[in-house]
Formats: C-alpha cells, structure tokens, sequence
C-alpha cells in the first residue's frame, strides 16, 4: 500500500528477479490513487516517473505489467484522496484510508459525479501516455474490485464510465489492452456493472475468487470453484476471454497460530491447491492466472490497517517476508510453460438464460455450482 511513496528501485530490482526466477511472467501492481493523484486535476509526475522505471525493469527480467487504476479497494480497505471523498452518503462495508488515517467519510460515486470521472479520465490518459508502446505493457485495469468502493446506480452509468475511461487510455495508445478487475461478490449480487458490462467495452474480462470468502464452496482449498468462476464469467460476458487475475491462500506462519486460524491453511496444502487451481483454470481455457500475492507483509504493519482486523491478509504471499518461497512457488514453477488449452463453451450445466440469472445471482450461483461440480 505503500511502496509508491517510499518507492526504492533496488528493492523492487530485487523482488522482479525473485519472481522471475520462480517461473512468473507476469506481474499485476496497483497504482495507489492517492500516490498518482494527489489533487484532483493533477497526475504525481514522480509516481509516473517511478511506474517507467517498474516498466523499464520488468522488460530487464522479461515480465508484463498489469498496472491497476484508482486503488481504491485493496484487502478490505478503500484507499481514497481526499478530494474524491464527501458524499454524505457513507458505505459502512469497508473502511476508508485517506491520508494515512482511518476517516468516517462517504466516496463520491463517479458513475454518477462528472467530476470525479473526469478527474479519472485525466489519470487514465496521463499513465497511459507514461507507459505508451512501452514492451512491458500487458494491459490496463480499470480497478481492483471497484464495486468493493462504489456501484453504479444504472447499467447506462456503467457503460458510459467504462467507455470514457477505456477512450481515455485508448486515445493516447491505441495499441493498449484494457480490462477491469471484477471479483466474485459481482457474481454473487448484481451491482450493474458485471461481465455483460465489461465486455462491451474491454478487451478480455478479469475475475478474481476465493472459496474462503464463499459459503457456498466446499471449504476454504477448493480449487474448483476457480474453473467454475471463470466459465461463468465467460458465459454472461458473452464469450470474451477471460483471465483470472487474482487467486489464492493465506498461510499459517511456520509453527504459529494466529487468531485467524479459521481463514488459515498450512504450506504444504496451499501449495496442492495452487497446483489444481493453475490446472484447473488452464483447462478452463483462461488466458492466464495470477495469484495474490506475491509476498507476505512485514509482522510489524499488523497494528495497521487492513492488518489490524484482518490479520489473514499478512499472509497470502507467495515467498514469506523473509524472502524464503513458500511450497507454492515449487508449485508453480513446474506449471509454468504449459501449453494453454482451447477455451470448450459448452457448458451443459447451465440450465437457464442470462436474465434469469441476474434476477436471482446469489441463489442461482450456488445452484449452479452444484451442477457444475456434478458435470465434472
């Protein structure tokens, strides 16, 4: 959350050279809103200057670069400026970071605030600009489970805030890939601004799941409710490609139990769980995977938010915060270079249209799971 404002080249040289010895090709990184975009009408030259050097250093190490705009929601936090702070209107879902200190404060919505859209359009056209027909470009991400901060009111606000902010970045380099960073609660409740709506607008569609986070799976390491995700996402975005950009598991610290316990699994079985999963999505005919994330957090933020009530988020990493990899990583290194599979759409499982669907996505999503499992 805040490596951009403490921003230290040899550090991040160091973690790329660690991820790409372990088999990676990619990497997603967020671009913490308030360290871009301080003022409303102004991009941070430095934090642009900073992401050109990530740029430059992922090509060194032969990694893509997935920036993530208007972070925003990350680990159960909204990371907010200020400025796009006032609605009287407060969302007591998740709390809010502005500034480095927890505020009572209400997000302007900017399907609906012009101001706040333009002031995205503007961060979206200059980073855009910054990273233009650059070799490390992979794509954009609109957000990281915006809906997490604010939901569109209507469909038709959804469309046009997609459209605007992907013409935006499209309009300095028309080359750029462009997505948006849903999860599964955008499955599990319709907040209009769904795969149906992404695909109209973005290139491939991104989801992200967790089977700790759903009551309906069948406990916290069960890999196929990613496959199940991404095939889902595929149907109601109408066939778009999809790539499933964020997945994985908190692990217990070697030899200790935290109070979390019951969001926490041992190494060894999220390294099994990783392996299936990859497998699994590979089958599933993604365009890819990616996992959150790629290293623990230092113990001594754990008094600091999101940490402080979510003490299972210092320990989704894939290397521990000593630098010691994780099973996982084995895991994945013998994964990486596997032929991609060609993405099967007949998913006899459905058993009912796209607007049934989206009148009920809680209870239908559970349903067909139930099927999915039963097909498989």
């Amino acid at each position: 959350m805040r490596w951009w404002s403490l921003f230290n080249k040899a550090e991040v040289e160091n973690d790329f050279a660690r991820i790409a010895a372990g088999g990676f090709d990619s990497v997603r990184v967020f671009l913490t809103w308030e360290d871009f975009q301080p003022e409303e009408n102004r991009a941070d030259q430095a934090a642009l200057d900073r992401l050109v050097e990530v740029a430059d250093l992922a090509v060194e190490f032969g990694l893509a670069l997935m920036p993530t705009l208007f972070t925003g929601h990350m680990s159960g936090v909204n990371w907010i400026p200020s400025w796009a702070l006032g609605c009287s209107s407060v969302d007591d879902r998740f709390r809010v970071v502005s500034q480095g200190k927890v505020v009572k404060a209400g997000l302007r919505n900017w399907y609906t605030d012009g101001g706040v859209e333009a002031a995205q359009c503007l961060l979206a056209a200059e980073v855009a600009s910054a990273l233009a027909g650059h070799p490390a470009l992979l794509a954009w991400d609109l957000g990281n489970e915006n809906s997490n901060c604010v939901i569109p009111q209507t469909r038709a606000s959804a469309h046009r805030w997609l459209a605007r902010v992907s013409a935006a970045i499209r309009g300095v380099d028309a080359e750029a890939l462009v997505t948006v960073g849903l999860h599964m609660e955008d499955l599990e409740e319709d907040r209009r601004l769904g795969p149906r709506e992404s695909s109209v607008s973005c290139d491939f569609l991104s989801m992200h799941g967790y089977p700790i986070y759903a009551q309906w799976a069948d406990g916290p390491a069960d890999y196929r409710l990613l496959p199940f995700l991404a095939r889902l996402t595929r149907w109601l975005g109408e066939g778009r490609e999809v790539m499933f950009t964020e997945f994985g598991l908190p692990t217990y610290n070697r030899g200790a139990r935290g109070e979390q316990s019951a969001l926490l699994i041992e190494e060894d079985a999220a390294a099994v769980y990783t392996a299936a999963a990859l497998e699994a999505l590979r089958r599933a005919g993604c365009a890819g995977a990616m996992l959150w994330c790629y290293s623990d957090y230092e113990p001594a933020l754990q008094r600091t938010p999101p940490f402080d009530l979510a003490p299972h988020e210092l320990s989704f990493g894939l290397w521990r915060a000593d630098g010691s990899p994780k099973a996982s990583v084995e895991a994945v290194a013998a994964f990486a270079g596997a032929e991609r599979c060609v993405a099967d759409y007949a998913d006899p499982w459905i058993d009912i249209e796209r607007c049934d669907f989206l009148r009920s996505p809680g209870l239908q999503l559970s349903r067909l799971y139930r099927r999915y499992r039963d097909a498989v």
